[in-house]
């Protein structure tokens, strides 16, 4: 179905900007009242309710892993256009300051789309491997990286 091709290059397409930084991009989408939620007792984890608090989960992303490649593995549409959930699968990689083994992890998205915009956003990942990498990151000088969840 020609709708399930536009969905999955658009998703595809918001995972670039995020591995390349681009965090306008990859918010243009978003609902202004977005549920996005991250499993996980560390800065990256909780709940945020807008879209300026996921644009600034964004850029902490960016700034505690500045080296996190996303790889989509998988990408699965059901719905209709005014009510979508999308799954994609991918695998995360990143080079930690101390230069111990890189951070991998791998996980699952869960998008809900309504009219072609992002109304709710799951991560499904190993909390545990992104919690130790982040301590990682802390423990080489990187501070933000074990700091408060970024909430709304």
């Amino acid at each position: 179905m020609i709708y399930s091709y536009i969905v999955k290059k658009e998703i595809r397409m918001t995972f670039d900007h995020v591995n390349n930084h681009r965090w306008d991009e990859a918010v243009k989408a978003v609902a202004s009242n977005v549920h996005h939620r991250v499993s996980g007792a560390h800065a990256l984890g909780g709940e945020r309710h807008d879209k300026e608090a996921l644009r600034r989960w964004f850029e902490r992303l960016g700034r505690v892993l500045p080296t996190l490649h996303i790889t989509v593995n998988n990408i699965w549409v059901t719905g209709w256009p005014w009510h979508t959930t999308v799954f994609a699968q991918w695998d995360g990689t990143a080079t930690l300051l101390n230069g111990d083994a890189p951070y991998v992890n791998r996980g699952l998205h869960v998008f809900t789309l309504r009219w072609g915009r992002v109304y709710a956003l799951e991560e499904f990942q190993d909390s545990q491997a992104a919690a130790h990498a982040l301590a990682a990151q802390a423990e080489a000088g990187l501070e933000e990286a074990v700091a408060e969840q970024i909430a709304s």
